[in-house]
């Protein structure tokens, strides 16, 4: 197994809008010990004064690391918040979400939780319910392959979390903390757990995720709960270490049990068979084939009998374009290949824009796994030749900003605008207000953007690569506005998708038309 270099990762309990407290401390611990990769805060990130928060949004003080925040837990603090998943809320601070999972680029498999457990099956801004829990555990109970997250963020404890462990004198883990938190627990094995709320410092002696003699070894759980920066007692609020990815370790060394690791303190609750039901009656699948001869003979390629499938990551809800929910308007479908999918754009800006979409669900280029980050470069090499046998050049972009699943938009152009693309978008974006960067044209987009931030990104036809990291109020037509420029495609009445819809029939006569011509260019033919 490849080697991956260790992860460096600081750990904030709950900062109460002590910014200048917690990142000054940062900046000792990194003159002493060298950069960390990420700062990952627990509890409550905001405090009651905004005005501690202000310089950071102007730019006038600056965060030292990529710094990853949870939710509110208090209605006072949901005002700090843009109330979408995966924003920046100013350079180098990204809330992450109400919950989720997702593994960076490194490999590392960060899941989080945000707020407190509701006392009824609703939640809010600032409470989670049984069903947020349940989104996070019925994929991963379904997947034979899940062997557990590195890290797993909660606001609060898990229930119980001291049994068979050192006993607190300042906490009742058995009255405090949430029992979902410790389900969750249960489910998703995380290598480490974090939390706040409870303004105390508790490092567990590490637990079991398996039961001796009985199961095979599994790795085990190490919770820490943090104090609060501001407090006066000299607590500990901020956890560093070293960790390499679950991914990249060996087996035997990822299951070493220390001298003092104890049972799992937590019971489960509800069984694997109850979760495994409502995960097959929540996934029924109605994955669709090209065709009956296509299905076939991919079959006797990949070597597997008449009852073989695929599997992919699945949308926990609705999505209209996981390609196996029945939420996809198969007809636009053009292309199938065995991680992506290609698919006439509703409402697209000219008769022959397509969309490339991974066939399981990925929200983004920067979250996809290396499969589908090589299967999308495929399709890209292929739609080039394609477009450039009709006399055409293509645009490639994608916007991760108010979507869950991952959207490459493929835009063919005249090759005589091609010299003005560049130009266009840069002037485009100026009027809009925020700035485009060029990127290096070898780069690799996962290691410029950070897990869960959002951006607006997009290859041109002369090798260009162009990226805006997005902070807030971003134009969600900005792509389309600036190739139905004059300049351009010169179709300013065709920005709005939703005026540019026509009937199933008519786009399935283009789905159509562009398969016959795709064909000579379609890799995943197995004629």
């Amino acid at each position: 197994m490849a080697s991956t270099a260790a992860l460096k990762v600081l750990v904030s309990g709950d900062v109460n809008g002590n910014f200048d407290q917690l990142f000054s401390r940062i900046g000792s611990i990194q003159k002493k010990s060298g950069n960390f990769d990420l700062l990952l805060c627990v509890g409550d990130f905001f405090g009651d004064d905004e005005s501690n928060w202000k310089p950071f949004i102007s730019g006038e003080k600056k965060v030292p690391l990529s710094t990853l925040i949870l939710g509110p837990n208090q209605k006072e603090h949901v005002g700090y918040y843009s109330g979408e998943d995966g924003v920046e809320l100013c350079h180098n601070v990204t809330y992450l979400g109400k919950k989720g999972m997702f593994t960076g680029s490194s490999g590392l498999q960060l899941a989080y939780l945000s707020g407190l457990e509701s006392s009824d099956d609703n939640g809010d801004d600032t409470h989670f319910c049984n069903k947020d829990v349940s989104s996070l555990t019925l994929p991963v109970i379904s997947d034979s392959k899940f062997r557990g997250v590195d890290i797993l963020i909660t606001s609060q404890w898990p229930q119980g979390v001291d049994k068979y462990g050192i006993k607190m004198d300042s906490v009742d883990t058995s009255s405090c903390g949430s029992h979902a938190v410790s389900q969750l627990a249960i489910h998703l094995k995380p290598r480490y757990h974090f939390a706040g709320m409870e303004r105390e410092f508790y490092e567990r002696q590490p637990y079991r995720n398996h039961k001796v003699l009985s199961d095979k070894d599994k790795h085990v759980t190490r919770f820490i709960g943090l104090a609060n920066t501001s407090n006066k007692d000299k607590k500990k609020f901020l956890y560093a270490f070293n960790i390499t990815p679950l991914s990249a370790m060996e087996p035997s060394e990822l299951t070493k049990q220390p001298a003092d690791v104890t049972e799992c303190p937590f019971t489960l609750t509800m069984s694997r068979q109850d979760l495994q039901n409502q995960t097959e009656e929540k996934s029924a699948q109605f994955f669709y084939d090209m065709t009956e001869k296509k299905n076939s003979k991919r079959r006797q390629h990949d070597g597997g009998g008449p009852d073989r499938k695929k599997k992919h990551p699945q949308a926990t809800g609705p999505c209209w374009f996981c390609l196996g929910s029945p939420e996809v308007e198969k007809h636009l479908v053009v292309s199938v290949g065995d991680h992506n999918y290609l698919a006439l754009a509703k409402g697209g800006l000219v008769d022959d824009h397509i969309l490339i979409l991974p066939i399981g669900h990925h929200q983004s280029t920067v979250l996809a796994p290396s499969e589908v980050i090589d299967e999308i470069d495929k399709y890209k090499a292929a739609l080039k030749k394609c477009y450039k046998s009709m006399g055409k050049a293509v645009v490639f972009f994608e916007r991760n900003y108010r979507t869950q699943h991952l959207q490459i938009q493929v835009v063919p152009v005249p090759l005589d605008c091609v010299c003005d693309i560049k130009e266009a978008f840069m002037e485009c974006s100026q009027s809009e207000g925020f700035e485009l960067h060029e990127i290096p044209k070898h780069s690799d987009l996962k290691q410029i953007v950070p897990p869960g931030a959002p951006y607006f990104y997009a290859e041109l036809p002369s090798g260009d690569k162009l990226l805006h990291r997005i902070s807030k109020n971003f134009p969600l037509q900005f792509g389309r506005d600036v190739l139905a420029s004059p300049q351009i495609l010169n179709m300013t009445e065709r920005v709005d998708w939703k005026a540019c819809k026509v009937s199933k029939e008519q786009e399935g006569d283009l789905a159509s038309d562009f398969k016959s011509v795709f064909s000579a260019f379609d890799f995943t033919d197995l004629d």
